[in-house]
């Protein structure tokens, strides 16, 4: 019932958007004198501020369409290299030509790097500065998950399984070697993908794993997020949290977690700040500032675009992740059936980002990740804390480009060398 009265107020909000819309467009036109005075860009700066607030965001775009390499501009073409119905395999692919005339003769090709992106409410286009921070150094690839309102219920079920499925199927379609780069709710699935494919000794596992602000044992550090989970029953979210998609869309009557539920959530957590920083672009816009304008409707048109979740993936991951901390706990069974066992990684090195005040993963949680890889040599792993970031900022923003990033391209090179010299080795053998 939500669902539908949430997409009842849209439609009723339409004409009002276009009403603020179209006044905004009449004030700022230069044949009006009104729109000239204090008033008039005031007028125009609150029908600016309402459209943009009560406007549906869809899926952005990457956006992403060149790099620069050792001087040199580079075009990047986004193109899907794998998918299924769930996800699609999103390689940046630079100009080989070009990339050429960067490179010395007989150089390694870039090393390969997989960001696992979150499912978490939001689309993986929250990570562009996390991919335009490594496509100087890597060949960038990374999932790109499906709207579950988009996915007809014909589909069938989607949950956390069959999320580590994907990892698996992701990986073995690139081959061995890549360097695994998990960012936030990805953390646990990718860990228990590469777990498997260890024990089984699989010729597809990566080279390196890096988690970054990921609850591997949310039970270090709890954050308000972590704290709701615990404290509610687990039927509260089954009642409260769940909805069902209505007409018109492809997934009309499949169960969902709703991405602006989710959006809701994160809002309210720091509501003071959203409230502030709309009012600063209110002045902004009336003082006609226009690169924090600029700023603010980047920041936003991504934040506020969310997808949806299916009911089973959300709930398993809330029972599963955030409620029995299965894995840190040695508990999490695969199909029900298959214990996943973090200690039969060996050759996979391991780093973990997390940052000082992030509110969603707490100092620890991603830490975690080497309590339990205790098979792991302690030379091939690296723990980084950033000091003075967020949630946000351990991925993007200028603290991740100048100090993670390369810290983390530092690691994936050094076991990147080690890879290339283990296989000279070997062919001398």
């Amino acid at each position: 019932m939500l669902y539908s009265l949430v997409e009842m107020n849209r439609v009723a909000m339409a004409p009002v958007r276009l009403m603020a819309k179209a006044g905004r467009a009449v004030l700022a036109s230069p044949m009006n004198p009104m729109g000239q005075t204090s008033y008039g860009r005031s007028l125009a700066a609150m029908a600016d501020v309402f459209e943009s607030a009560t406007r549906y965001y869809g899926k952005p775009e990457w956006l992403i369409d060149s790099v620069r390499i050792n001087g040199v501009t580079i075009s990047v073409t986004p193109t899907i290299d794998w998918r299924s119905p769930w996800c699609n395999l999103v390689h940046f692919r630079k100009d080989p030509n070009a990339l050429a005339t960067t490179r010395r003769a007989g150089a390694e090709p870039l090393p390969r790097m997989l960001i696992v992106a979150p499912l978490s409410g939001h689309y993986a286009t929250l990570l562009r500065g996390t991919v335009e921070g490594f496509l100087e150094t890597h060949d960038v690839y990374i999932t790109d998950w499906s709207d579950a309102r988009m996915a007809p219920i014909w589909l069938g079920r989607f949950d956390l399984d069959d999320y580590i499925d994907h990892i698996r199927k992701v990986l073995t379609h690139m081959g061995a070697g890549v360097h695994v780069l998990a960012v936030c709710q990805p953390g646990p699935p990718v860990l228990a993908a590469i777990s498997m494919m260890a024990e089984e000794e699989d010729p597809a596992l990566p080279a390196s794993m890096t988690f970054m602000g990921s609850p591997i044992d949310a039970r270090r550090s709890p954050t308000v997020p972590n704290k709701l989970a615990e404290d509610r029953p687990f039927d509260w979210f089954v009642e409260n949290m769940i909805h069902t998609v209505p007409a018109p869309y492809p997934g009309v009557l499949r169960r969902v977690y709703p991405g602006f539920v989710q959006l809701a959530s994160f809002m309210n957590m720091n509501w003071n700040r959203h409230v502030d920083a709309h009012w600063k672009f209110f002045n902004h816009l009336v003082d006609g500032d226009g690169e924090p304008i600029g700023k603010h409707r980047e920041f936003y048109d991504e934040y506020l675009s969310v997808l949806d979740l299916t009911e089973e993936f959300y709930l398993q991951t809330i029972q599963r992740v955030f409620q029995e901390h299965q894995l840190p706990r040695g508990l999490y069974s695969y199909r029900g059936n298959r214990l996943v066992k973090p200690a039969a990684i060996r050759t996979v090195a391991l780093m973990t980002v997390e940052g000082e005040k992030d509110d969603i993963s707490g100092i620890g949680q991603t830490q975690a990740a080497h309590d339990l890889c205790v098979n792991v040599p302690k030379d091939m792993q690296t723990d980084y804390i950033q000091p003075g970031v967020g949630h946000y900022g351990v991925f993007n923003g200028s603290r991740f480009e100048t100090e993670i990033a390369p810290r983390v391209t530092q690691f994936t090179r050094r076991f990147t060398n080690r890879t290339l010299e283990e296989a000279a080795a070997s062919k001398k053998r």
